[in-house]
C-alpha cells in the first residue's frame, strides 16, 4: 500500500473518530440539561452514550480493517484464521483498548493505521474518563 495513502486514511480516520466522540459528549451533555432524572441517572446515560460512541468508533476502523484487507487486498491481518466482520471488529477492540492480545496481528498496510488506532483509542478513553469525572463532581453534590 502507497505509504501516503495509509498515512492519509490513518489521520482521516482519526479526524473522523475525534468527530464523532466530540459530537456524542456534546449531544449528552446538552441532553442531560432537559431530561428530569435522578443524578444517578445522568451518570448512567453519560456512561451509556460514551459506550456507544467507543463501539461506533471501534466499528469504524473494523470496517476499515475489513475493506481494506479483504476488497483492496493491502494488507492483511494474520494469526488465528479472521472471518468476517466479528473477527475484524474484535480485532479493532483489542487495538482500540490497548489490550493487544497478539492472537491477531497486522501486516504490511495495515500496521500504520492500527498504531494510529491505538494511540486515537487511548486519547478517547481518556476523554470520557475525563468527561465523566467532570460530570460526576457536578451531579454528586446533587445526591
Amino acid at each position: 500500500m502507497n505509504t501516503l495513502f495509509e498515512f492519509s486514511l490513518a489521520i482521516s480516520l482519526a479526524a473522523l473518530v475525534v468527530l464523532i466522540h466530540y459530537e456524542a459528549l456534546r449531544l449528552t451533555s446538552q441532553s442531560l440539561i432537559h431530561l428530569h432524572i435522578s443524578p444517578r441517572q445522568r451518570i448512567l446515560v453519560i456512561i451509556c452514550a460514551a459506550f456507544v460512541a467507543h463501539l461506533i468508533e471501534v466499528a469504524l476502523y473494523a470496517a476499515c480493517y475489513l475493506t481494506l484487507d479483504e476488497v483492496f487486498g493491502t494488507g492483511n491481518i494474520s494469526g488465528l484464521p479472521v472471518a468476517g466482520f466479528y473477527d475484524y471488529f474484535y480485532y479493532s477492540m483489542v487495538t482500540y483498548t490497548t489490550l493487544g492480545l497478539g492472537d491477531i496481528y497486522p501486516m504490511e498496510g495495515l500496521r500504520l493505521l492500527t498504531g494510529t488506532e491505538s494511540l486515537i483509542g487511548l486519547m478517547m478513553i481518556t476523554w470520557t474518563a475525563s468527561f465523566t469525572y467532570l460530570a460526576m463532581e457536578k451531579f454528586w453534590k446533587l445526591h
